[in-house]
C-alpha cells in the first residue's frame, strides 16, 4: 500500500501464478518474520471438511520470497474485495500489511494473507508423511491438491526461488504420478 492510493499485494502461493486481478507491476519480493508453509487444512479450494487437503499459509518466523504486485489506485477496492472473497472463505487467513522488500531495493507496505494460528484449520508443522497423505487426498472447488503443490513449486523454480521443504513434497508427489 502506498500514499498515492496504489495497492501492493504480496503472494507466496497460488497468488504468484494465478493472481486473478489486474496489476501494473510485478516484482520478486521478500517479507521477514514469516515463512511459506503447508500449514492450512483446506476445506474449500483443495479439499473438503470431510477430506481436507493442505494449502500454503504464511506462518510466523523466518522469511519468505514471493511476488509483489502493484495494483493501480483505480482498481484498489475491487482487488481487495476479490482477495477477501478468495482468501477469506473460512477466515483462516488474517489480512495484514507487512514491510516488503522488492528485488530492486524498494521497501514498501504490502497487503498479505497470513495464517491465523488460532483458527481450527491451522495445521502447524506436520510430518512429511502426513502432509503427503493430506495433499494426495485433497480435491476442492479449485481442483486437485497435488496440482496446486506442483504448480506452486514449478512457479518458484521458474522465478529462481528455492523452497527445500516444498521441493521435497513436490518430488514425492511427482514420483506418485510416475507410478503405474
Amino acid at each position: 500500500m502506498t500514499d498515492d492510493g496504489d495497492l501492493w499485494v504480496f503472494g507466496y502461493g497460488s497468488l504468484m501464478w494465478r493472481p486473478g486481478f489486474a496489476f501494473v507491476e510485478r516484482h520478486l519480493a521478500t517479507v521477514h518474520g514469516y515463512h511459506r508453509s503447508l500449514c492450512v487444512y483446506s476445506h474449500v479450494h483443495r479439499g473438503t471438511a470431510a477430506r481436507p487437503g493442505l494449502v500454503l499459509g504464511l506462518d510466523r518466523g523466518g522469511s519468505c520470497r514471493g511476488v509483489a504486485f502493484k495494483v493501480a489506485a483505480s482498481e484498489r477496492e475491487a482487488t481487495i474485495a476479490y482477495l477477501r472473497e478468495r482468501e477469506q472463505v473460512t477466515m483462516v487467513y488474517k489480512e495484514v500489511v507487512l514491510r516488503t522488500r522488492l528485488d530492486d531495493g524498494r521497501v514498501l507496505n504490502a497487503l498479505v494473507y497470513a495464517v491465523d494460528q488460532s483458527h481450527g484449520q491451522y495445521a502447524g508443522r506436520l510430518p512429511q508423511d502426513e502432509i503427503l497423505r493430506l495433499v494426495r487426498q485433497g480435491v476442492g472447488v479449485s481442483g486437485r491438491n497435488p496440482a496446486y503443490v506442483a504448480a506452486t513449486h514449478d512457479h518458484l523454480a521458474q522465478i529462481g526461488v528455492k523452497d527445500a521443504r516444498l521441493a521435497a513434497i513436490a518430488a514425492r508427489l511427482g514420483m506418485d504420478e510416475a507410478l503405474p
